[in-house]
C-alpha cells in the first residue's frame, strides 16, 4: 500500500493555502498527497494516511477563532467561509483508530514584524493532536507574511516546500527522525 499524507489547512487571504500548496509539493516528491481546506476535511482520518498536516494562521497568540476570523472579513476579502477554522476541525476530529496512530506535523502563518511573539497556531495544533493520541513526526513550524494580508514571499514558498520534503523524508525512513 502506497503511503498517504493528508494535509488540512486555514486560510483567511490565500497565505496559508499557498504554504499548504508548498509543503504539499515537498511531500509529493516521497508520498502521495491529499490537500484540503479545513472546511472540507474529513471528522476522521482517512485509512491509510500515514500522515496528517495541520495548518492555519495565528490569530490573538493562537488558533483562531470565529471573532477572530470575523474580524478579518475587515481587512480584505477572505478565501474560506469564516464559520470553521483549524480549532473547531480539531475539536470534533475523532481520535486514530487502530493501534498505530497516524504522525503529525503542524504549521502557521504569522506576520513578519511580530516573528518573537510567544503565541502560536501550530504549537497550539501540535498540543491538540498529541492529546487526541497522534504522534508528532516533526517540530511545529512557522511560515512569516508581510502584513496579515500578505504577501508571502517565494522564499517563504521555497522554505515550505523544502520542509514538505523533509516530513516526507522522515515519514519514509530516508532521514533520522527528528
Amino acid at each position: 500500500m502506497a503511503v498517504r499524507a493528508l494535509i488540512v489547512y486555514e486560510s483567511m487571504f490565500g497565505n496559508t493555502e499557498r504554504i499548504a500548496w508548498a509543503v504539499r509539493d515537498g511531500l509529493r516528491e516521497y508520498v502521495e498527497t491529499e490537500t484540503v481546506p479545513v472546511n472540507r476535511a474529513p471528522d476522521a482520518v482517512p485509512n491509510g494516511v500515514r500522515l496528517v498536516v495541520v495548518g492555519g494562521p495565528t490569530h490573538a497568540f493562537s488558533m483562531s477563532r470565529l471573532s477572530t476570523r470575523q474580524e478579518a472579513v475587515k481587512q480584505g476579502d477572505l478565501v474560506m467561509p469564516v464559520e470553521v477554522g483549524i480549532r473547531e476541525w480539531l475539536a470534533v476530529l475523532k481520535p486514530p483508530a487502530g493501534a498505530k496512530a497516524p504522525r503529525v506535523a503542524t504549521f502557521d502563518t504569522r506576520i513578519a514584524r511580530v516573528r518573537r511573539l510567544p503565541g502560536s497556531a501550530a504549537r497550539s495544533a501540535a498540543k491538540l493532536l498529541r492529546r487526541l493520541g497522534y504522534r508528532p513526526l516533526s517540530t511545529s513550524e512557522s511560515f512569516f507574511v508581510h502584513e496579515t494580508t500578505g504577501p508571502i514571499e517565494a522564499a517563504e514558498l521555497e522554505r515550505a516546500r523544502s520542509w514538505g520534503a523533509e516530513l516526507g523524508r522522515l515519514l519514509t525512513g530516508t532521514a533520522k527522525a527528528a
